[in-house]
């Protein structure tokens, strides 16, 4: 028997929360990666939540690839969320969305400006990183993937 169970999705202000949740929802519910027009979004702070059917309960943390200057503040709200007493024991998914965009840095420099080796060893959690876009819908049925996953601990 499946419960539902909430999915906590974090990130700084722009980095695709919205769109990511509407896109999952209607691969979730249709099972089909057609994309098309992406649906219009509101503008939301920080974090959103979601009803989508899950094993476990789950945090995705998103980082806007193609927002150089957001980099930094994303690794100090990512630290901050790691910390947070009640998401020790809960899995994280640390999506970097944007992927499609022009002019980004590779998935690598990213991950060592983020020092991503290093949070992994460090965190209490199981930690996750995947690459997306939810405009475009690439790696989206990886995350859909991870969501409705089971971690062992």
């Amino acid at each position: 028997m499946t419960s539902k169970e909430v999915c906590l999705l974090l990130g700084a202000t722009g980095v695709g929360k919205t769109l990511l949740l509407k896109r999952l929802q209607m691969i979730s519910l249709h099972g089909s990666c057609e994309m098309g027009t992406p649906p219009s979004t509101l503008p939301t702070v920080g974090t959103n939540l979601t009803d989508l059917t899950l094993k476990k309960k789950k945090v995705t943390f998103m980082v806007d690839s193609a927002n150089i200057v957001q980099i930094s503040s994303s690794c100090v709200q990512l630290l901050s969320v790691l910390s947070a007493e009640p998401l020790r024991s809960t899995s994280v998914l640390i999506l970097f969305n944007k992927r499609d965009m022009p002019c980004i840095m590779s998935l690598t420099e990213i991950k060592s400006l983020f020092r991503m080796d290093d949070i992994i060893a460090s965190a209490p959690q199981p930690i996750t990183t995947l690459e997306a876009s939810a405009r475009s819908g690439q790696g989206l049925q990886e995350v859909l993937g991870w969501l409705e996953s089971v971690t062992v601990k």
